[in-house]
C-alpha cells in the first residue's frame, strides 16, 4: 500500500470510530403536548386544555423526572390562601416499561384569586428503570387537594407521550419506592440541567472526538516521517 493510501485509511478510520460512537449514543425526545383535562370538582365539572412538558435527568440509579403545565386547570370558587392547595399527579409509562409513576410538588407559594385557573407548580418523582429501552411517558390523572376537597383531572383526548427517554436499568434490575406496576414516585422538585441520555452522547462524543484526533495525529507522524526518509534520500 502506498503512502497516501496508507493515510487516507488512517482518517477513514479514525472518523468511521467516531461516528460509530456517536451513532451508539441513547436519545431523549421531549415535545410539549396539549392536555385536554375533564375535572371532577366539588361544586360540579369543569375542563381546561393544558400544554404539559415532561423532563428527565439521571440520579443516581434512576431518574428524575419532571412535569410542568403551562396554563392553569380548574378553579375554585374562593380564594385559596397561600398554602391551602396542593398537587400531584401519574405518568403513565410505556414502551420498555409499564403502569404509572406519581410526581408531587410542594403546595401554592402565593394565593389564588377566585374563579381563576389553578397554577399548578412543576411536580416531580424518581423514576427506576427495571428494563433497559426506550419508556415513554404521558400526562395522567391529575389530583389537586384543597380546603378538604379533592379535585381530579383525567385528561380525555389521548395526549401522546411528552418524553422519551433511553433508559439504562440498574444491575439486578428492580424498583424503589411508591409505584404503580412501573417507576417509583417521590416527591421535590427542580429544574433539571441535563437529561441522562445527553450526558452519555456527551461522554461518547468526547471518545468519538478522541479517536478522530488519534487517527489525525498518526497521520501527519507518518507525514514528517516520509519527509524526513525523501530528505535524507
Amino acid at each position: 500500500m502506498s503512502y497516501r493510501n496508507r493515510t487516507a485509511a488512517l482518517a477513514s478510520a479514525a472518523a468511521l470510530a467516531g461516528s460509530v460512537v456517536l451513532m451508539a449514543a441513547p436519545v431523549a425526545r421531549a415535545e410539549v403536548v396539549d392536555v385536554n383535562y375533564q375535572c371532577k370538582t366539588p361544586i360540579g365539572d369543569k375542563s381546561a386544555v393544558s400544554p404539559i412538558d415532561i423532563k428527565g435527568a439521571r440520579s443516581g440509579d434512576g431518574y428524575r423526572i419532571t412535569m410542568s403545565w403551562q396554563k392553569g386547570v380548574s378553579s375554585s370558587p374562593v380564594e385559596l390562601g397561600k398554602g391551602a392547595m396542593t398537587p400531584s399527579a401519574t405518568i403513565a409509562l410505556g414502551g420498555a416499561d409499564g403502569g404509572t409513576m406519581t410526581v408531587t410538588g410542594p403546595a401554592n407559594d402565593a394565593a389564588i384569586p377566585a374563579n381563576t385557573p389553578i397554577k399548578i407548580n412543576d411536580l416531580s418523582g424518581t423514576y427506576t428503570p427495571k428494563k433497559s429501552g426506550e419508556v415513554t411517558f404521558t400526562a395522567g390523572v391529575l389530583t389537586i387537594k384543597a380546603l378538604g376537597t379533592t379535585t381530579t383531572c383525567t385528561p380525555t383526548n389521548d395526549p401522546g407521550p411528552s418524553l422519551t427517554l433511553d433508559v439504562t436499568a440498574a444491575s439486578g434490575g428492580g424498583a424503589t419506592g411508591s409505584t404503580q406496576g412501573g417507576g417509583s414516585g417521590s416527591g421535590s422538585g427542580s429544574e433539571l440541567p441535563q437529561t441522562g441520555p445527553e450526558d452519555s452522547a456527551v461522554a461518547l462524543g468526547t471518545l468519538g472526538g478522541t479517536v478522530l484526533l488519534a487517527g489525525a495525529a498518526g497521520a501527519l507522524w507518518l507525514t514528517r516521517r516520509h519527509q524526513a526518509a525523501r530528505a535524507r534520500h
